[in-house]
């Protein structure tokens, strides 16, 4: 038998993947077009897994029984086409891991809210005092974990891409957040393929699994109506009633399963905003799956720490509030952070575009927005659309962004960095966005 397991691009993920393929009696070669981190580096060498960087040898890729592809390559490069012509299986480190542990899962994805909701649900979860692991894509790499680590469940921050590499996969409760238009470059510019993408979360589930869906999304229940889904279906909605699920009533949540109902006031929730309901709502139903005590899971909603990066508080300078959700990679998460606002914004967006119509923004811009600086190389689609709206400025870096935000900033206003857009025109990613705005507000 042919146990060659190729492993395309050495992050974290493929990095977790060799150690795991490694571990399990795998000959296991890792193959980056890129440059390797020293620190992954020296996870290889430690494992004696043999790597190349900087080109793929296509003889030594071809060999495989198996490749395992980072999500970030898309599958419409040639390398990845020829390895399914020559009907060599491709797939995701999350289906690799997922082979080799027996622990419960609870798989997250949504265009928005998938990191909040995922540390929430771990949140909980730890101070139920379960034994549980966080991965995916957040924390360390789940193949790692599976490797090195015994737990009996794992919260799992899905993206699509992720997903679009599972074939056996399965979560035992599966959480859909929403769908709005996001990463349209990877899937044909094509809305039906992400929608597809992002309901793979249901693949594979029985009826003694359960999924939990926005029922405010129109997206999702509209192709619900086109899907037979055997797991059970929980939704939550702050727009209506349901019978079994969660929705928001009198300024409270209810979360009701097996005939009891748990309540909550939206004001005891440590995450403010409308888009934290429903991450509130969803971690809450699954905790509540898994007969975690009432207490603990009001506890955790009351207490938890929000993610860095995602309506982070920065700083109060002089009565103006800066305030980083550099995480806002798409249109719809700067909709929620500018929803959110209760004061005049001055407003830093923009980076690398992908297929976004901001169309939906101009109401809240018209509201909420004073001004609008724009961080990133290529503007012309932001100014476009909100040129004549308000004032637009353009800003090159981090620290000329802040510095103009802060002159146009008046006392009881805030500057949101929020840019509805990547961050790989100006920044490694929106990390290391989030750190330089973070740093340049404190040199103020």
């Amino acid at each position: 038998m042919n146990k060659n397991i190729v492993i395309l691009g050495s992050g974290e993920s493929g990095v977790g993947a060799a150690v795991l393929a490694k571990k399990q009696g795998f000959d296991v070669f890792v193959s980056d077009k890129g440059k390797i981190k020293d620190a992954y580096k020296n996870t290889l060498i430690e494992n004696g897994i043999e790597w190349e960087e900087g080109t793929h040898t296509l003889d030594r890729i071809l060999k495989a029984s198996e490749v395992i592809k980072s999500p970030g390559i898309p599958d419409q490069i040639d390398l990845i086409q020829l390895l399914l012509e020559k009907q060599i299986p491709v797939i995701s480190e999350i289906e690799f891991a997922g082979r080799y542990t027996d622990a419960k899962i609870i798989g997250i994805t949504g265009s928005n809210g998938k990191t909040t909701t995922t540390m929430l649900t771990y949140h909980i979860l730890r101070k139920a005092g379960l034994n549980v692991g966080l991965a995916g894509n957040v924390g360390d790499s789940f193949a790692l974990q599976v490797a090195n680590k015994h737990y009996d469940y794992y919260v799992l921050e899905l993206s699509s891409f992720q997903l679009d590499g599972i074939k056996d996969f399965k979560s035992d409760i599966a959480i859909l957040l929403n769908i709005s238009e996001d990463h349209l470059d990877r899937y044909e510019y094509k809305m039906e393929n992400y929608i597809n993408s992002k309901f793979r979360i249901t693949n594979n589930q029985t009826k003694e699994d359960y999924f939990i869906y926005c029922s405010d999304n129109e997206l999702i229940t509209d192709k619900l109506k086109t899907l037979n889904i055997e797991a059970q279906q929980l939704p939550f909605s702050i727009e209506k009633e349901v019978e079994k699920g969660a929705f928001l009533k009198d300024e409270k949540i209810h979360i009701n399963l097996n005939n009891q109902t748990l309540n909550m006031s939206i004001h005891e929730l440590a995450l403010n905003g409308k888009h934290n309901i429903y991450n509130s709502m969803a971690s809450g139903i699954a905790a509540r799956i898994l007969d975690l005590r009432k207490e603990v899971v009001r506890e955790s909603l009351s207490d938890f720490q929000n993610v860095e990066h995602r309506l982070e508080h920065v700083a109060f300078i002089n009565g103006v509030e800066f305030i980083n959700d550099s995480k806002a990679t798409n249109v719809n998460a700067a909709w929620y952070a500018l929803e959110s606002m209760t004061k005049p914004v001055i407003w830093i967006a923009g980076g690398v575009d992908k297929g976004n119509d901001y169309e939906e923004l101009l109401p809240l811009v018209k509201g909420k927005v004073k001004a609008i600086v724009c961080l990133g190389t290529d503007n012309e689609k932001i100014i476009k659309a909100f040129d004549g709206v308000v004032n637009v400025y353009e800003a090159r870096t981090a620290m000329e962004a802040v510095k103009l935000s802060y002159k146009i900033a008046a006392k009881n206003e805030a500057v949101l960095l929020s840019p509805a857009c990547a961050s790989f025109d100006l920044f490694e990613n929106y990390e290391d966005r989030g750190y330089q705005f973070k740093n340049a507000v404190r040199e103020l």
